[in-house]
């Protein structure tokens, strides 16, 4: 965005004046507040804690570890090798757990 360097500036009152009678404008305004949203139809997009999933059905494809992976003995979960922070008495900690 080009600027005119040259271009006469306002003061500090003058900005003041504009924004307050901005606001007074926006103010007078009674309909800018007002969001004009149906509460039933937002709400059909929300997924409430708890609801019943017994009718559900879930199908995961579950990998084996792989040869450069290794199970966390403090969180269990299966990392990279590039994580593996330390290996003490065959139990292998990832940074994570480590930190």
């Amino acid at each position: 965005m080009a600027t005119d360097y040259d271009a006469p500036r306002k003061s500090e009152e003058e900005l003041s004046e504009d924004s307050l009678q901005e606001l007074q404008a926006r103010r007078s305004d009674k309909s800018s507040g007002v969001v004009d949203e149906d509460e039933t139809e937002a709400a059909e997009g929300f997924e409430l804690p708890g609801a019943d999933l017994s009718g559900e059905e879930l199908s995961v494809r579950v990998l084996p570890r792989q040869a450069d992976e290794f199970t966390c003995a403090s969180c269990f979960l299966v990392h990279h090798r590039s994580q593996l922070a330390y290996e003490k008495d065959g139990q292998q900690i990832c940074s994570e757990c480590a930190a």
